[in-house]
C-alpha cells in the first residue's frame, strides 16, 4: 500500500459481508454497535413486517410536477434580519420526541418566533415542505445587514462561482465576503438531537454580547436547517412520509426534503457543512475511508475536511465523556482510524453532494448514544434522556467547532471553494492527494487517489422526432435544477465527429460545476476491485439509466465548441406534440408516457398495443391526446399502424402491490391505480376482485398466508390474473404458486450497479436501454420451454459501474450472470408472468427504466 496510515481495521459498524450495505443496527440497551451482519435493508422496505408499504396518492402528481425545489425567494431584496412569525402546529403528544425529553416538531416554530424576537441576528425562512407537508424551516444567524449588504454579498457570492479567475484577485470578497457554514440536522426523523443542539446555539448566538461573537456573525453567515425531515422526527421513523430515506436521494431529488436541501447549497453556496446523525460509538467524524468520489477536487476537500475533523474531534473529547462513566468511547475520523467500509464514493448523501456546489469541509458526524429504534422501546425513559443530552452535547460541540474553524480559516476557504469553481471553468486537471499535495494529513497513500479525466462536452440529442425528447426535457430539467449549465443548439452541427440536429443540448464541461455534471452523467467506474465492501450503491449513471440519449465528447477540435451558436437555457424546450391528422402512436419508453397512457385509458379512451410496445390511439381521441401530451409533456406521432386491428387493446390496470416505498412512488408516478398489499393485508381478507395484476417484490411471503389468503391468490392468479415478481420475494412467489418454470439464482448480495443488457425486443423491452440496474442481482436458469427471455445481462463482465464481486465460494459474481436471463416472461395455470432479477424501480431514480415494469403490469393485467 506504500505510503498508507497506519492500521485501519474494518469498521466494524458496517456489515462487511455479502447483503449488507448499510449500517448494522445497535443491540438493544447497548450504545455500541453490534457487528453481526443483517440483511440488506432498502429504503424502508417493510419485508419482515407484514406491514404494505405506503405512500400519499399525492405523491405521483407532485413527482411528475416541476423538478425545481420550493421557497428561498419570497425575500429577495431584503436585508438581515427577515423575521418571519411562524405559525405553530397543533401540539402533538405521540411526537416521538417527547420521550426523549426534546423538542417535539410542534416547539420548534413557538421556539423560533421567540428567538426572532430577542434581538436582530436569527430570520427564519421555509426552505419547502415535507413529504408530510411541515415546514421545513432554514435559520439564518448572522449580523444585521441592509438589503443593499445583502445584494453585495450576492454579487460576490455570484462572481465566486462564475467567474472565479476575477474572484481570486478580489480584495474586497477577501475583505468583506461573509463565509457560509450550513448545518443540517436530523435527515433521518429518528436521529432526533442535532435539532435540539442547533436552537440551544442559535439561542446563545442570538443573545451572545462578547466581542468575540460579535466578530463571528459580522463575518460568517451560519445557516441551519432545523429538521430536515419533520415527518420522521414527529413518528419516529428513519424515512420520511413517502418512506425514503432522504439521505439516498441527492442525485434523484425524488422528495420535497431533498429538493430543498439542494436549494439551500445553491442558493447559499456554503463553505463548511456538517451533517448531524446516530448513532455509532465512538463519535464517527468524517472525512471518510475510501474510495473516493473521483469528480471531487479531493485535494482541496481533504485538505479542510481533514483539519476540521480533528477540532471537532478535539471538541467532542474535551466534554469529558468516558467509556467507564458514560459509555462514552472516543471519538472515531474514519479517514484516520478505518480501512474501508464508510466510504464518500456516491453522491447520494448531504455531506457527499454539498462539494459539488463549492464546499470544501463537508462532513457527517454520527453522535454515539443510541436511543432510536430497539432502545427506544427497551430503555427506560430516564436512561433514554441521559443518552439524548449526551449526543446533544457532542452534537452542540461539533457545530461549536466547525463554525470557529470556518471563522479561523475564512479566508482559506473561500480561497480554495474559488478554485474550485476555477478548475472547473478553465477545464484544470485534478490534483491527485499526496502527503505533498495535502500537507499536515498523515497516511495518505495510493488507496486514496481517485481522479477522473472529463470529457470536453456532452450532448444529449434533442429536436423534434427524436426518439427519447420527454427523457432528454426531464434529464436537461433536472441538471438546471442542480445549477449545471446546459445550453441548447440554434441550428444543426457537427462536434466529436457527429453529426446533432437543431435543438439538441451541449453541457460544456468548462464550467464551474463540472464535477457534478460529470457524476450525473459520466457511465461511472467499475470499483470491485478497490475495495472488499461499499456502504450503499456504487453506479448511478443518469446517462445510462434515466432513458435520454447521452453522446460524450471526449475532445473537441480546437474552436469547434465555441463556433457552436447555442444559448444558455433555463428550462427544457416542451417535448409535447400531437400530429394532426390520423391515428396516433405514443411511445412507452419513458414513465410520462406510461402515465398519459394511465390517463386516457382512465378517460375511456380505446387504444391497443402495437407490435413493439408502443401505443395506438385512435384519431378520433385527438382532444384526449392533446391534454395528455400537455399535462405530460409527450409526444403522440402520426402512424399508419392503426389499420391493423391485431395489436391487443390495452385497459386500465389496478394493481395490487407488495413493494418498497421507492416502487410504490414509482408506481404512481406512472400514473397506475395502486393499492398497497402485504401478508398481513392478505391474511386479513383482501378482495382481489378489483385487482389486474400483482406485483411483488418485498413484504408478501407465501409460507406465512393463512389457508384462506393462499385460496384466494390463487383463485385470482388462475382466473387470469397477472403477476409481476421482482427479486427474491417476487420468484419465491412464483415458485410457491407454481407458475412460471424458471429457477431464480440470486448473486451477491453487496453487489450493486449499472450493467449491460440485450434486449428482446417486443411489447415488453422493445426500445428499452442497453443497461440496467442491479441491487443484489438474480438471474434464471432452468427455463420451461413456454418461457421466453426478454432481457440478458451482457456476455463478458457485465458490469460497467459500481461493485460486484463473487461471493467468498467463487459464486454469484458478474462471471456467472454473463449472457444469462435477467427478465423472463410466460403464461402458466391461466396467469400472464413477468419476472425481474434486475431493480427497474430503485428508489425512483432510474427513470429510463421504469416503462418495462408499466409494460410488464399492462401486459400481464386480466382483459
Amino acid at each position: 500500500m506504500g505510503l498508507s496510515r497506519p492500521s485501519r481495521p474494518v469498521l466494524l459498524t458496517t456489515a462487511a459481508t455479502a447483503g449488507a450495505l448499510v449500517l448494522t443496527a445497535l443491540a438493544p440497551g447497548s450504545a455500541t454497535a453490534d457487528p453481526t451482519p443483517r440483511p440488506v435493508t432498502r429504503e424502508g422496505s417493510p419485508l419482515g413486517s407484514g406491514r404494505a408499504a405506503k405512500a400519499p396518492e399525492a405523491a405521483a402528481e407532485r413527482a411528475l410536477g416541476s423538478s425545481l425545489a420550493p421557497g428561498l425567494t419570497d425575500d429577495r431584496g431584503r436585508g438581515y434580519p427577515r423575521e418571519r412569525k411562524l405559525p405553530a402546529p397543533p401540539e402533538n403528544p405521540a411526537d416521538k420526541s417527547i420521550k426523549l425529553g426534546l423538542t417535539p416538531y410542534h416547539g420548534i416554530a413557538p421556539k423560533l418566533n421567540e428567538l426572532q424576537r430577542v434581538g436582530d441576528r436569527v430570520s427564519v425562512e421555509i426552505a419547502g415542505r415535507s413529504a408530510g407537508g411541515h415546514p421545513l424551516y432554514l435559520v439564518t444567524v448572522t449580523a444585521p445587514e441592509s438589503a443593499r449588504e445583502t445584494a453585495r454579498q450576492e454579487r460576490m457570492r455570484e462572481r465566486i462561482e462564475n467567474h472565479p479567475a476575477s474572484a481570486a484577485k478580489d480584495k474586497t470578497i477577501k475583505a468583506s465576503y461573509k463565509t457560509p457554514v450550513f448545518i443540517n440536522n436530523n435527515i433521518h426523523g429518528n436521529e432526533w438531537e442535532g435539532t435540539d443542539a442547533a436552537l440551544k446555539l442559535i439561542e446563545k448566538l442570538a443573545r451572545a454580547k462578547d466581542r468575540k461573537s460579535r466578530s463571528l456573525l459580522a463575518h460568517n453567515r451560519l445557516y441551519f436547517s432545523v429538521t430536515t425531515n419533520p415527518d420522521g422526527r414527529i413518528a419516529g421513523t428513519r424515512a420520511n412520509a413517502n418512506g425514503f430515506d432522504l439521505n439516498r436521494d441527492f442525485i434523484t431529488a425524488s422528495q420535497p426534503e431533498a429538493r430543498a436541501v439542494r436549494a439551500i447549497a445553491v442558493a447559499k453556496q456554503p463553505a463548511v457543512m456538517i451533517d448531524l446523525h446516530g448513532y455509532v460509538n465512538g463519535t464517527l467524524i468524517e472525512p471518510t475511508t475510501p474510495p473516493h468520489g473521483e469528480n471531487y477536487e479531493y485535494d482541496l476537500f481533504l485538505k479542510n475536511s481533514y483539519a476540521n475533523a480533528l477540532g471537532m474531534e478535539a471538541a467532542v473529547n474535551g466534554l469529558g465523556y468516558t467509556e467507564e462513566k458514560d459509555g462514552v468511547k472516543p471519538a472515531v475520523i474514519p479517514f484516520r482510524d478505518q480501512e474501508e467500509g464508510w466510504d464518500d464514493w456516491p453522491p447520494v448523501f448531504t455531506p457527499q453532494y454539498m462539494p459539488f456546489h463549492g464546499a470544501v469541509a463537508t462532513h457527517t458526524i454520527e453522535f454515539p448514544m443510541q436511543v432510536n429504534n430497539a432502545a427506544y422501546e427497551s430503555q427506560p425513559v430516564t436512561e433514554l434522556r441521559r443518552r439524548a443530552r449526551v449526543n446533544v452535547d457532542i452534537a452542540g460541540a461539533a457545530m461549536r467547532a466547525s463554525i470557529a474553524y470556518a471563522d479561523r480559516h475564512r479566508g482559506t476557504l473561500i480561497a480554495d471553494q474559488i478554485e474550485v469553481f476555477r478548475r472547473g471553468a478553465t477545464g484544470a486537471k485534478q490534483v491527485p492527494v499526496s502527503e505533498e499535495t495535502v500537507p499536515g494529513v498523515p497516511g495518505i497513500g495510493p488507496e486514496d487517489v481517485y481522479t477522473t479525466e472529463f470529457p470536453r462536452a456532452y450532448v444529449i440529442p434533442g429536436g423534434r422526432g427524436q426518439r427519447s425528447a420527454t427523457a432528454a426535457a426531464r434529464l436537461v430539467d433536472h441538471l438546471i435544477a442542480n445549477d449545471v449549465r446546459v445550453e441548447r443548439a440554434r441550428h444543426g452541427f457537427r462536434l466529436g465527429g457527429r453529426t446533432y440536429p437543431k435543438g439538441s443540448y451541449v453541457v460544456d464541461m468548462h464550467q464551474p460545476k463540472r464535477g457534478l455534471a460529470n457524476v450525473m452523467l459520466a457511465d461511472g467506474r467499475d470499483i470491485s476491485g478497490k475495495v472488499s465492501t461499499m456502504y450503499d450503491i456504487s453506479g448511478w449513471s443518469l446517462g445510462r439509466l434515466w432513458g435520454a440519449g447521452v453522446d460524450t465528447v471526449q475532445a473537441a477540435k480546437k474552436g469547434e465548441l465555441e463556433r457552436l451558436r447555442t444559448r444558455q437555457v433555463r428550462a427544457a424546450a416542451g417535448a409535447g406534440y400531437v400530429a394532426p391528422r390520423g391515428d396516433l402512436r405514443l411511445r412507452l419508453d419513458d414513465p410520462r408516457e406510461i402515465a398519459a397512457l394511465n390517463s386516457l385509458l382512465a378517460d375511456g379512451v380505446r387504444v391497443r398495443r402495437d407490435r413493439d410496445g408502443g401505443a395506438i390511439v385512435p384519431s378520433s381521441a385527438r382532444r384526449a391526446a392533446t391534454t395528455a401530451a400537455k399535462k405530460y409533456d409527450v409526444a403522440f406521432d402520426a402512424t399508419k399502424a392503426g389499420s391493423r386491428k391485431d395489436g391487443a387493446v390495452l385497459r386500465r390496470t389496478r394493481v395490487a402491490a407488495a413493494v418498497t416505498p421507492g416502487e410504490l412512488f414509482a408506481l404512481r408516478e406512472m400514473d397506475f391505480d395502486v393499492v398497497p398489499v402485504s401478508t398481513a393485508v392478505l391474511n386479513a381478507g383482501f378482495d382481489w376482485q378489483r385487482t389486474d395484476a400483482l406485483f411483488v417484490s418485498a413484504g408478501l411471503d407465501h409460507a406465512k398466508l393463512t389457508k384462506a389468503a393462499k385460496a384466494g391468490l390463487d383463485r385470482f392468479l388462475t382466473r387470469g390474473g397477472g403477476l409481476v415478481g421482482r427479486g427474491a420475494a417476487g420468484a419465491a412467489l412464483n415458485t410457491a404458486t407454481e407458475l412460471l418454470a424458471a429457477r431464480a439464482v440470486e448473486g451477491n448480495g453487496d453487489a450493486n450497479g449499472v450493467v449491460r443488457v440485450a434486449n428482446a425486443g417486443g411489447p415488453l423491452t422493445g426500445g428499452a436501454p442497453a443497461h440496467s440496474f442491479v441491487y443484489s442481482p438474480m438471474w434464471f436458469t432452468g427455463l420451461g420451454s413456454g418461457v421466453r427471455v426478454e432481457q440478458r445481462y451482457g456476455v463478458g463482465n457485465p458490469l460497467v459501474s459500481g461493485h460486484w464481486r463473487a461471493m467468498e465460494d467463487g459464486t454469484g459474481g458478474p462471471a456467472d450472470a454473463a449472457g444469462r436471463a435477467a427478465v423472463v416472461s410466460g403464461s402458466a395455470r391461466g396467469a400472464d408472468v413477468v419476472l425481474f432479477g434486475t431493480e427497474p424501480l430503485f428508489r425512483d431514480h432510474p427513470k429510463g427504466l421504469f416503462p418495462q415494469v408499466g409494460r410488464a403490469l399492462l401486459s400481464v393485467g386480466r382483459r
